[in-house]
């Protein structure tokens, strides 16, 4: 029989329990989730605060608890557990049978016994529903508190900044993350953060909250201070730091910690040798690990323990009616189970971590502190650039034991792998830090690490298990990350993950060749500045000066889309016509009967019923069949080559332009309504929307691009799912990056908050001008971004804060495009030359006979072959 397993909490940690379960048919899994919704991710909790939703957040695939022998139920609180009948009692009145109980009940944020700490907007960080109620206070309130100075706090502090609130944090301690920083470490961390809008209150002990002066004279609240201090707020919001969720297992007698927590061995048991505990609630060597890396190696120790032939037997006594124990899914963990008889085991955990707190770069590792006995400092502290570095040492400076890096963290992955594997120091270990001499730094290189050396703690990444999927065919970063989940959690350790892939591609001999084709021993990037430097403005003035041979059906559109994206002039000049593909040739988009379809412009969605008319005269007129796109415009079907220059006379002259949707270019700017007919907008998305577009119509580039702008947060316009996202805030705009809704969606990553519309504007040009001058032949955004060494941070950095030092060239560039732009069918009718190619025969003017349509639904469809020979047979 099946070995009943409950599992109290569908937590991160509880959720990667039951994917290590997932495919192992010897269990009935029922799941307790206390909440109303299945596992999110909590790490990116804050993102909820910038457009996420809870289904953004979640950590579900589609159909996982449909499968059989898992069942989860939803607002199902336990509250009880009957240990000598093995079952467990929700707040419902269920009672719910086990053989196997593991708990991962989590934590619950410390609240400090404050008197007033129960009044109306004092709240906590804690759950998507907290982050609820946080947007509805926040509506209503102009100044909030954050209570608690660590990492939670600070990320609490960034969602009240986010939602547009004067933004307060009180610590208790002299310094901002006492247990990650140092002294200095804690005073430039400060500095930076209150450079940023954000006011800091240390060493203050809050010993009473009271009524304020009210909302706009003060605040709701007034926060009283042991010194006699005070501070207003119209809402406070607690992250003082956590507590594990031990009640369940304190009421049934299970042996608990002096201050809590639920005691466990190395294989996660606790007292009761059928119940386990993982995840924030259990205690291990008197230690509580708050971090989900360390959870999710508890997950792992306790599925290859219940699969072990002695714990996963059917119901009865143990051992009887036991089944051979398969092995955990390979797709589900990098990590193989060991022998069968030996599970795996936790043995502690690396509490090192690296974040971005309110956009400043803090880093941990080890024992950051320096408490090590004998240990020596090594400190490099930066106040211009607002950088602090710090390496502790073993006494006889040959390793490295901790580190703290503020201000800039590039070298943390690096440092940790020194840290980790105990790899000897360099003769000058200070130039691990320093800024790199003439010469560069005497680093270490990846080829150092030994295959054990754990690259992504989050999901459990070896060096060896990279290198088996690297020899095994993943050549790229999307690849490795795809097969391995490496970088996919916190994203920590991608610029080590790509140093790996690099490594081991250089070993293997392999040359990784991005050139364009046979033809040009360069890649698109390289070209695009070979063409621009060069002046070059025709293919074969680019083929003579950096190919070789005629160039092929890669090469000629590739430089027909660089040439139109450096020099604007029209694709059907005569110089230019010969290296267009079968789309741009015509101007229209090629189907599948041998007919086009044009699709003009409508910007932002907005059209007059005057062109709507136009475009069903038209319509009429040529017999087209007609379409709404998802990008709010609407596609003519049917056309042959010769009626194109017809149908976009009459669509020129009516106000229209071509919508390039033949194009690699900017196809649609969709949009919403927004604050001028919705009662929910918080901007004109619409007029934004229109201005967008109308300013990058044409725009050419490696592979098309679509826009959208939302008047809120409620994302009609479903901006987030496109290639620049735009979403309207009550301070400005937010701008989103490199989504795909198509064939590989992708979420947009968020770029920038609260813009006004200039700097919206050039961070826009920005980023489209360094996509055209680097992205590969055919690459979306959304490839380009999850490619690009150094990820969304460096496009960020080189976006918004000129890290390049090119972002005025950029701007440039993009407004010649801007000033430079025609209409191609306006162009093409308006050039005798060019009318000329339009016709299905060269020597005649007769249209293409075997084209032919069947009528369906009230308007014309391609007739299928089997129809053509049923009608030829007639």
């Amino acid at each position: 029989m099946k070995t009943r397993l409950v599992v109290v909490g569908n937590g991160m940690v509880g959720h990667k329990l039951l994917e290590q379960l997932a495919d192992q048919p010897q269990f009935e899994i029922t799941v307790l989730c206390e909440e109303p919704r299945p596992a999110y991710d909590r790490v990116h909790l804050s993102e909820f605060f910038s457009g996420k939703t809870a289904e953004d957040l979640s950590l579900v695939v589609p159909g996982f608890f449909e499968r059989e022998g898992l069942s989860l139920k939803l607002n199902a609180k336990a509250v009880g557990i009957d240990r000598s009948a093995k079952t467990v009692q929700t707040a419902t009145g269920e009672t719910v049978p086990y053989d196997k109980l593991v708990l991962a009940t989590g934590s619950y944020p410390f609240v400090p016994p404050v008197p007033g700490r129960e009044r109306d907007g004092c709240l906590v960080y804690r759950t998507i529903e907290d982050l609820e109620a946080m947007t509805e206070w926040g509506k209503k309130s102009k100044i909030g508190v954050v209570i608690g100075g660590g990492l939670l706090g600070l990320e609490c502090a960034k969602a009240l900044k986010d939602m547009g609130l004067q933004t307060h944090v009180v610590e208790f301690a002299p310094r901002l993350m006492t247990v990650q920083v140092d002294d200095m470490g804690g005073r430039l961390l400060q500095r930076k953060i209150e450079a940023l809008g954000v006011t800091v209150h240390t060493q203050k002990n809050t010993t009473e909250i009271i009524d304020g002066a009210g909302l706009g004279v003060g605040g709701r609240h007034k926060m009283m201070f042991a010194d006699g201090s005070a501070l207003e707020t119209d809402m406070i919001v607690f992250s003082a730091g956590i507590r594990p969720r031990d009640e369940l297992a304190r009421s049934s007698g299970i042996k608990m910690g002096e201050r809590g927590g639920i005691v466990i061995d190395n294989d996660c048991r606790t007292s009761d040798p059928n119940i386990y505990a993982i995840g924030e609630c259990a205690l291990w060597e008197g230690k509580i690990f708050g971090l989900v890396a360390p959870g999710y190696d508890m997950a792992r120790v306790v599925a290859s323990q219940l699969v072990l032939p002695s714990a996963a037997s059917g119901r009865g006594a143990e051992g009887e009616g036991a089944s051979s124990a398969a092995p955990l899914p390979a797709a589900l963990t990098p990590t193989p189970l060991p022998p069968a008889g030996e599970g795996l085991q936790f043995l502690g955990a690396d509490m090192s971590t690296k974040l971005k707190l309110l956009g400043v770069d803090v880093a941990s590792i080890g024992d950051a502190q320096g408490v090590t006995p004998g240990s020596l400092n090594y400190l490099f502290s930066d106040e211009v650039a607002g950088h602090y570095k710090k390496l502790v040492v073993s006494a006889d400076n040959k390793t490295l034991v901790g580190a703290v890096l503020v201000g800039e963290a590039n070298d943390y992955g690096s440092l940790l792998q020194f840290a980790l594997n105990a790899i000897p120091l360099p003769a000058h270990p200070e130039e691990l830090i320093l800024p790199a001499r003439e010469g560069g730094k005497s680093g270490m290189g990846v080829d150092l690490l030994p295959d054990a050396a754990m690259i992504c703690s989050c999901n459990n990444v070896s060096k060896g298990a990279l290198c088996g999927a690297i020899t095994e065919g993943a050549t790229t970063m999307a690849a490795l990350k795809k097969c391995t989940k490496a970088a996919t959690s916190c994203g920590g350790c991608g610029p080590l993950v790509k140093q790996v892939l690099d490594a081991e591609l250089t070993k293997a001999g392999v040359t990784v060749l991005n050139h364009l084709c046979e033809h040009f021993a360069h890649s698109r990037q390289e070209m695009f500045h070979l063409v621009k430097i060069g002046q070059l403005k025709t293919f074969d003035s680019v083929l003579l000066a950096h190919g070789k041979g005629r160039g092929c059906d890669i090469c000629k559109p590739a430089i027909g889309s660089i040439l139109a994206s450096v020099w604007n002039e029209h694709v059907l000049k005569p110089k230019h016509q010969s290296v267009q593909d079968t789309n741009d040739y015509y101007l229209a988009n090629l189907q599948k009967d041998g007919t086009y379809s044009v699709v003009p412009r409508v910007p932002g969605g907005e059209i007059t019923p005057e062109k709507l008319i136009v475009i069903g005269r038209v319509a009429q007129h040529y017999g087209l069949y007609t379409k709404i796109t998802g990008g709010q415009r609407i596609d003519l079907f049917g056309a042959r080559v010769e009626q194109l220059p017809l149908i976009w006379k009459e669509l020129v002259e009516a106000g229209f332009e071509s919508g390039h949707a033949y194009g690699k270019a900017l196809r649609t700017v969709k949009s919403c309504v927004g604050s001028t007919w919705c009662r929910y907008g918080v901007q004109d998305s619409v007029s934004m929307a229109i201005f967008i577009e109308e300013r990058y119509r044409g725009l050419r580039s490696p592979h098309k691009i679509k826009m959208a702008v939302s008047g809120c947060t409620r994302e009609c316009a479903e901006a987030q799912g496109k290639d620049v996202g735009v979403i309207a805030t009550e301070k400005g705009w937010n701008l989103y990056v490199g989504g795909n809704g198509g064939m590989k969606p992708r979420h947009a990553d968020l770029l920038a908050i609260d813009l006004d519309d200039a700097t919206l504007i050039r961070y826009i040009d920005r980023f489209l001008m360094l996509y055209i001058r680097t992205g590969d032949r055919l690459q979306r955004t959304s490839t380009w971004m999850d490619n690009i060494e150094g990820g969304l941070e460096y496009v960020k950095k080189a976006v918004c804060e000129d890290s390049l030092g090119i972002a005025a060239e950029l701007e440039v560039d993009m407004q010649k495009l801007v000033d430079t732009y025609e209409c191609e069918w306006k162009k093409a009718i308006n050039t005798p030359e060019t009318l000329k190619r339009f016709r299905h025969f060269v020597n005649s003017q007769e249209p293409d006979k075997n084209i032919q349509f069947v009528d369906e639904r009230g308007q014309i469809r391609p007739m299928s072959q089997l129809e053509k020979k049923a009608e030829a047979s007639v």
